[in-house]
Formats: C-alpha cells, sequence, structure tokens
C-alpha cells in the first residue's frame, strides 16, 4: 500500500511563484499576478494569463499582485493564488491535502507570517510551515547549512533583497531591504521618461534590464530599441538605449542593495567573518542575474561573489530539500499549523 504524503515547496515571490515537488523537481514558474474583473469581484486570470493582460485591460479588469516587497498585500487574492498554484501542481484529482513549505522574506514579521501560513492552510494544505528565504536559498545552492561555518547568502528577487550570514543551521546576521528587481525596473522607466520624454510600462523596462542591463560600466556596450508614448506629443514613438545609461539609471538602486551587504558584514562575528573571506558571497535569485553584479558586489565590499547555479531556483529548490529533510533542518523551520 501506498502511503499518500502529498509534499509541495512553494517559493511564494513578488514577482514570480515558483512550486516544486520531491521527484519531479520544479513544477510550475508563474507570474505572481491576478485579474479581477471590478464588477463582480471575479478572479479571471492567475500567472501567465494575468501577466499577459498587464497594461491593457479595459478598465473593468484590474491586473494586481497580491504580494508587495514579499509580504501579502491582499490576502483574499493571495489566497486565490496559492490554492490555483497547489491544484495546479498537483493535479485536479488529488484527494490529499498535501503539507506545504512557504519562502518568506528575512525581516518578516509574526503577523505576516501567519498571514501566510493561514492562507496556506485555507487554499488547501494540510500543514504549512515557513521558513526564511535566505536560509532555504543557501539550502538549495547547496550551501552546508549546518556546519560550524559561517556562509554569506545574498538573495536578490522582485520585491526584497534578502542578505544573511548563516552558521549552525541558524541566520546569525541579516537584513531585508525592500529593493530588488522592480524597483530597479521602475528606476529605468523613470530614467527613460526623464531623458527621452518616453512613457513606457514595465515589462518594456524588465525586458530592457534583462537585455542590456549590467552593474557596472561596459567597455563594448550594448543597444536595444524602445517604444512608448511621447510625453509632449502623445504619440508612439521610438529610441535606442545603451548600457552604460541603464547603469547610471539604476546606479541608486545597486547601491541600496550594496549598503545592505555591508550592514550585514559589520554585524558578523569577526570569526564567521574569516569565513566569509574565505567562502565568498552566494548571490541567488532572478536579479542576481543582472550583468556584472559580482563583480560590482567585489569592488564595493572586497569579498569574492559568485552567482549559484540556477539562482531562480535556489530558494524553491531549497523548500523541497528542506521538505524532504525536515528532521534535518527543523531548527530552521520557523512555525507550523
Amino acid at each position: 500500500m501506498v502511503i499518500f504524503s502529498r509534499k509541495l515547496g512553494i517559493d511564494l515571490g513578488t514577482a514570480n511563484t515558483l512550486v516544486f515537488l520531491p521527484i519531479k523537481g520544479v513544477v510550475l514558474n508563474e507570474p505572481s499576478v491576478v485579474a479581477v474583473s471590478e464588477q463582480d469581484n471575479k478572479i479571471l486570470a492567475i500567472g501567465f494569463e494575468a501577466k499577459d493582460m498587464i497594461g491593457k485591460t479595459p478598465e473593468s479588469i484590474i491586473t494586481y499582485c497580491p504580494m508587495k516587497d514579499g509580504v501579502i498585500a491582499d490576502y483574499r487574492v493571495t489566497e486565490a493564488m496559492l490554492r490555483y498554484f497547489i491544484n495546479k501542481a498537483l493535479g485536479r484529482f488529488n484527494l490529499f491535502k498535501p503539507d506545504v513549505m512557504i519562502s518568506v522574506p528575512a525581516g518578516v514579521t509574526s503577523t505576516e507570517r501567519r498571514a501566510v501560513v493561514e492562507a496556506a492552510i485555507r487554499a488547501g494544505a494540510k500543514n504549512a510551515y515557513v521558513v526564511k528565504e535566505p536560509i532555504l536559498a543557501a539550502i538549495g545552492a547547496g550551501i552546508p547549512i549546518n556546519e560550524a561555518k559561517g556562509h554569506m547568502v545574498v538573495d536578490i528577487g522582485g520585491g526584497t533583497t534578502d542578505v544573511a550570514v548563516i552558521s549552525l543551521g541558524g541566520i546569525v546576521a541579516s537584513t531585508s531591504v525592500k529593493c530588488a528587481g522592480n524597483k530597479i525596473d521602475q528606476a529605468i522607466a523613470d530614467y527613460i521618461k526623464k531623458t527621452f520624454n518616453l512613457a513606457i510600462g514595465d515589462r518594456t523596462a524588465e525586458e530592457v534590464k534583462i537585455k542590456i542591463g549590467a552593474a557596472v560600466p561596459l567597455e563594448e556596450q550594448l543597444y536595444v530599441t524602445i517604444k512608448g508614448r511621447d510625453f509632449i506629443q502623445g504619440l508612439p514613438r521610438s529610441a535606442q538605449v545603451s548600457t552604460n545609461e541603464i547603469v547610471h539609471a539604476i546606479d541608486g538602486e545597486l547601491k541600496q542593495i550594496i549598503k545592505a551587504i555591508k550592514d550585514v558584514l559589520q554585524k558578523t562575528p569577526p570569526e564567521l567573518a574569516s569565513d566569509i573571506m574565505d567562502h565568498g558571497i552566494t548571490m541567488t535569485g532572478g536579479s542576481s542575474q543582472l550583468r556584472n553584479f559580482s563583480d560590482l558586489v567585489y569592488r564595493k565590499t572586497g569579498v569574492r561573489a559568485t552567482i549559484a547555479e540556477d539562482p531562480l531556483f535556489c530558494v524553491v529548490k531549497g523548500t523541497g530539500i528542506a521538505l524532504d529533510h525536515l528532521d534535518v533542518y527543523k531548527k530552521a523551520v520557523l512555525s507550523k499549523k
């Protein structure tokens, strides 16, 4: 007889939600976006379908992200989104409620944590465990977090950047700043508005970041043509942007992230600081893939930085590993219900 104990790991991010099933791996990677009709408050689309609607909906339909800065901003919609993702990952005919592990930012309050647990239970989970993102990112990046050595993880997502020094399975020093991928996109859109008098949407800003963005100026620049609406004439127009202009545009946001890393390094006990000098800093999260980001971290802190393998999947892989080995990582698990 097979004992059905379904387990699910969820990286509930501001920009994307990823779902991990043990054995199968990452089964879902969809935008954390929901489209709601204003008249009857009905949810029309979730994930990719909803993201395709951003900036293109009539007034009666609103698309928005129920997660803000890594925490739940809209409880009802988050619950519906979680239910959709859990059902999609397990299939329609799943009769058993799964054990779910969800990632939360390092700076999460107990109220915010409870909101996540409750939303998961109401969305159909049997038990919900909550673990801080840097710990899961470290597990997913293959860092042995239970040993008596200091490891530094910088997880740069869509809404938050989490920086933590981990030793003996727990967080020794950490900080969480609400500056990550989304703020970088916003800075690009603001720069293009100021410099070219062009209005572009969030999606275009994100494309510019991915295609030509970098953390330090490049000798051989990349160029991209952007299309948007001219502020003065109100008509569509295009303009060409270079990498170094983007580097200049996002400088303030990158400084905030670097400051968070420096703050944590300053709070780190000397013994662990020397470990970090030896091992370097591990960078995870989708936004850590910005060109030459690790170079910038090295220049500003003097500590080597490396991007983890599959940085976007580190946290969600960590949920899967931690679920399989709950006994090993029990110190890291915050609360279950």
